[in-house]
C-alpha cells in the first residue's frame, strides 16, 4: 500500500494551476513529508520525449486515437519511474496533470469514448487514482486571453485548436466533477492568483493535515 499522498491539479487552458503548484511549494514545506512536484505528459526523460512528439505543432497529421494513445504511454512510464516511487517512499506528491485530463481532452474534446479512455487510464495505472484533485475553473475565453498575455513559449499542436474545443474541455472536467466530488474538488481560478493559491492550501491543509 502506497504511504505517500497523491495530490493532481486539473484545469483548462490558462487557468493558472502550474502557477499554483509553484507557490504551494513553499508553504507545504512546512508540513513533515519530503515533497515531489512532477507534470504530464512529460515527468521523466521517456514521458518528455513523447510529450515533444505530442505537441509539436508539425505534427498536424496525429491522429486523434493516435494522440490519446501516446498520452498513456507516457502515463504508464512516468508512473513506474516517478509516482509510485514517490509513493512508496511517503511523499507528498504534487503532479500537473494526471488521467483526467485524457478524459476532458481526449473524451469531452475529441469526442473519442469515455469509457475507452477510463480502461486505458485503468490500465496505465493498474487502477491508481489521486488522493485529491484540485480542479482549477475558468471560463475559456479568459483562460485563453491569459494564455495569449502571458506566452512564454512558442505556439504548440494544442494552442492552435478552436474554442468549441476548449469548452468541450471545460465541459468534461464539470462531468468529472459532478461524478466524483470526493475526489475533486473545484477552485474558482477567475480570482486573483494569491486568492486561488490560498483556498489550494487550505483545501491540501484540511484535507490531510488537520
Amino acid at each position: 500500500m502506497n504511504k505517500g499522498i497523491f495530490i493532481s491539479l486539473e484545469g483548462p487552458d490558462g487557468a493558472g494551476k502550474t502557477s499554483v503548484l509553484q507557490a504551494l511549494l513553499p508553504k507545504l514545506a512546512a508540513f513533515d513529508m519530503e515533497l515531489v512536484t512532477t507534470r504530464e505528459p512529460g515527468g521523466v526523460a521517456i514521458a518528455e520525449d513523447i510529450r515533444s512528439v505530442i505537441l509539436n505543432p508539425e505534427n498536424t497529421a496525429m491522429d486523434d486515437k493516435t494522440e490519446l494513445l501516446l498520452y498513456i504511454a507516457a502515463r504508464r512510464q512516468h508512473l513506474k519511474e516517478r509516482i509510485l516511487p514517490a509513493l512508496d517512499g511517503g511523499k507528498l506528491l504534487l503532479v500537473d496533470r494526471f488521467i483526467d485530463s485524457s478524459v476532458a481532452y481526449q473524451g469531452f474534446g475529441r469526442g473519442l469514448d469515455v469509457k475507452d479512455i477510463n480502461w486505458l487510464n485503468d490500465y496505465a495505472t493498474d487502477g491508481l487514482v489521486p488522493d485529491l484533485t484540485l480542479y482549477f475553473d475558468i471560463n475559456v475565453e479568459e483562460g485563453l486571453a491569459r494564455i495569449a498575455k502571458n506566452r512564454h513559449h512558442d505556439v504548440d499542436r494544442l494552442d492552435m485548436e478552436t474554442v468549441d474545443m476548449h469548452e468541450r474541455v471545460r465541459q468534461g472536467y464539470l462531468s468529472i466533477l459532478e461524478q466524483d466530488p470526493e475526489r475533486m474538488v473545484k477552485v474558482d481560478a477567475s480570482h486573483p492568483l494569491e486568492q486561488v493559491i490560498e483556498e489550494a492550501f487550505s483545501i491540501i491543509s484540511k484535507r490531510f493535515f488537520k
